[in-house]
């Protein structure tokens, strides 16, 4: 990895263009591209990602970008080549007791705790916007009335 990160950097430096300039029409981060210059692909949390990173600035910076991916490609599958099975086997059984202990929540599910709940919630603010409604034409009519009987005892006393 750090072969790349070299060859990437070496390409830039002959290109004259800096981190900060190579970010910018890239739209990434420049933190993203001196991790890749330095060959740090532990500061990436998806590998795909940062496949496509390496393919996209080696074209920018006018290599072969898919050249670059398959170099890419090969040292990932020395890295991995390198695991015992006993290890993959156990970091899956970790994987799959982190993911069994993890509550996974979604805004799109609802429990049916949740659903009475939101029920509830509605019939308190359907009552009371009719004690509402019905406070406003008590009100109006008791206007109303109040108006009508203060004219009607003046024409009255008239």
């Amino acid at each position: 990895m750090k072969e790349i990160g070299q060859k990437l950097k070496l390409k830039r430096e002959e290109n004259g263009v800096s981190i900060e300039e190579a970010a910018a029409d890239l739209k990434i981060r420049a933190s993203q591209l001196e991790s890749i210059e330095k060959g740090r692909k532990d500061d990436f949390k998806d590998v795909f990602s940062l496949k496509y990173f390496i393919r996209d600035y080696a074209k920018y910076l006018g290599l072969d970008g898919e050249a670059m991916l398959d170099d890419f490609n090969e040292y990932l599958f020395e890295q991995t080549s390198r695991i015992s099975l006993e290890e993959i086997e156990e970091a899956r059984r970790e994987k799959e007791e982190r993911e069994k202990n993890m509550k996974i929540l979604s805004p799109y599910t609802v429990t049916p705790k949740d659903k009475k709940r939101i029920y509830i919630l509605i019939a308190i603010i359907t009552f009371i916007a009719l004690i509402g409604i019905i406070s406003y034409v008590v009100i109006s009519n008791q206007s109303k009335n109040d108006f009508v009987n203060e004219n009607v005892s003046y024409k009255i006393g008239d």
